[in-house]
């Protein structure tokens, strides 16, 4: 669900606290390890090995085990109106993001949008990594737009737009994530397949005549994130709408948890990012590693409702338990906290404090990186942990 660009207080959880004070006593133990002065981290040492060495080991295996291996962020309402809004989700989450995304479509209000350099770097000097939703259409206005037909865009008649849009990313110069006409397997935005008078094989010319122009023109600090809608009945397939390795640098997927709002059913994490008869039965996650299995994945939006089940417990199966256990491969996931178009569909942390606590308790585990990326500089983008080398099993 892209939106145009554009959180809340609470306390934090007991178990949140007590993970972050765990993360806190480690990386102590290993600071204090490291000058060599005596740790408690059991007995019995290898022959040969002093206590110190013991400790420092142990502490930095401990460490190891705790680094981050995940950006996570959110598309927060009121951002980037506000930044305020930031620090009230952070409030909120109890930990700052590593990624901070927004949308922007390229016209709207009778003009093209630019490059957002304030934005952009608002977002870098908190730490996080902006990640921006780009839309090839029209933000006033429905489906049918001629002017955004995939065709043309491949035909170059924006490349004016384009050029100057790209130029202004490179004299940025920091890195970012740029995810590019996501759902476009759908056929509710103008730029599918299924949609604006747009055919078969158009998306993936729209797709590499972007990215062919970019580096033209220099741009090496954009990461391109090709990110469908999970698999459903009636959805174009992927293979038809992958533009190529050499054209993506992450790949990616939107999807959420309706419960029983517009008469959907309650489905837990594994059905959504996996696969669920509900939606026919083809796992996009397995779909997505036969597809590119060099390419590290993001969620590049997901929620869930509250009506249906727990949504407290939605979150926590989901943060500690899906993505670790079942999803290794996803690397970066992003919470859409707006309220759906309906006005009874709302996706915060905070829509009950059950929901909040459990976000801010999931979260706290140092696998989800915070803020660290104020003097970021890696380009495409790698996971936290470190460079991307392949398809991971469960």
């Amino acid at each position: 669900m892209l939106r145009d660009s554009l959180g809340r207080f609470h306390n934090v959880a007991t178990a949140g606290r007590v993970r972050r004070q765990l993360l806190a006593t480690l990386t102590a133990a290993a600071l204090l390890a490291g000058t060599g002065q005596p740790v408690a981290f059991g007995a019995g040492l290898p022959a040969g090995q002093s206590a110190a060495q013991a400790d420092s080991a142990a502490a930095g295996e401990a460490l190891t085990a705790t680094l981050p291996s995940v950006y996570w962020g959110a598309f927060v309402p009121g951002w980037p109106s506000s930044p305020a809004a930031i620090d009230t989700f952070e409030h909120l989450a109890g930990k700052s993001m590593s990624v901070v995304g927004w949308g922007a479509s390229w016209w709207q209000n009778g003009n093209y949008v630019p490059f957002q350099t304030d934005y952009f770097q608002t977002i870098r000097s908190r730490g996080s990594i902006p990640m921006l939703s780009w839309g090839s259409w029209d933000f006033c206005c429905a489906l049918d737009q001629p002017k955004f037909q995939l065709s043309a865009i491949a035909r170059g008649d924006h490349d004016a737009f384009l050029v100057k849009w790209a130029r202004s990313a490179r004299a940025w110069g920091h890195p970012f994530f740029l995810n590019f006409d996501s759902e476009m397997n759908g056929w509710w935005w103008p730029w599918s397949e299924e949609a604006n008078g747009n055919g078969k094989g158009d998306f993936i010319k729209a797709w590499r005549h972007v990215v062919d122009l970019f580096r033209r023109e220099g741009v090496t600090n954009a990461t391109f994130v090709w990110c469908p809608n999970i698999v459903v009945q009636g959805a174009t397939p992927l293979e038809d709408l992958y533009p190529g390795d050499n054209y993506v640098d992450w790949t990616c997927f939107d999807g959420y948890n309706w419960g029983t709002d517009k008469g959907n059913v309650w489905l837990d994490p594994a059905q959504i990012f996996g696969s669920s008869d509900y939606y026919g039965g083809i796992n996009t996650y397995d779909s997505l590693i036969n597809l590119a299995p060099s390419k590290p994945i993001m969620i590049g939006e997901t929620a869930s409702t509250e009506d249906g089940g727990s949504k407290a417990d939605w979150i926590t199966n989901a943060f500690t338990l899906a993505l670790p256990h079942n999803f290794p491969q996803i690397r970066a996931v992003m919470w859409y906290a707006w309220a759906d178009d309906s006005p009874d569909v709302h996706w915060g942390i905070n829509t009950s404090p059950e929901a909040q606590e459990a976000f801010a308790a999931a979260i706290a585990l140092p696998r989800y990186a915070p803020n660290l990326y104020a003097d970021f500089g890696e380009s495409p983008i790698q996971p936290p942990d470190g460079p991307f080398v392949g398809s991971i099993s469960n």
